[in-house]
């Protein structure tokens, strides 16, 4: 059996196995890229830092280890490849839990006395500070000297003062 190729008929098919390998190729590395969109875990915490467990006090949302945080952290992920931004998804949050959440709070309403009243504070105690010391390290005028005749005696000095004659 003699089979022999003519060049009219090679060259279709490499051009055929070239376009199959080539296909074959891309399908294994498309996973790859769908992968792109999937928001990292420093994304994520970047997020969560700002927040606050809602369950646990005191807690930040990147470091909480409850199941309730974890999924939290899980649904920032999903918000961030759905293309949420990060005020967004902060919003959520407060919307959800309350302002509480929030590792800063709002500069705005009732919550401008945190950020006001501590600066206040400190400034009117450094004030009575200084004014205590100012006071304190000023020197005292001098009594005028008094004569032993000017000293009125009360009662009990002039009774020993007279028990001391008699017993001379």
């Amino acid at each position: 059996m003699n089979i022999s190729l003519d060049k009219k008929q090679s060259a279709p098919r490499i051009i055929f196995l070239t376009l199959f390998l080539a296909a074959l190729i891309f399908s294994f590395a498309s996973p790859a890229l769908a992968q792109e969109n999937v928001p990292t875990d420093d994304e994520v915490n970047a997020i969560a830092r700002k927040l606050y467990c809602p369950v646990c006090e005191s807690t930040p949302l990147d470091v909480c280890p409850t199941q309730a945080c974890h999924e939290w952290r899980e649904l920032i992920r999903t918000m961030l490849a759905e293309g949420k931004t990060e005020e967004e998804i902060t919003q959520y949050f407060v919307d959800q839990y309350g302002a509480r959440v929030l590792a800063e709070p709002p500069k705005e309403g009732f919550f401008w006395l945190i950020y006001l009243l501590p600066p206040a504070v400190i400034l009117i105690g450094a004030i009575i500070v200084f004014r205590s010391l100012k006071e304190w390290t000023k020197p005292k005028a001098a009594a005028p000297v008094q004569s032993a005749a000017q000293v009125e005696k009360d009662d009990y000095v002039l009774r020993l003062e007279e028990e001391l004659r008699k017993q001379k």
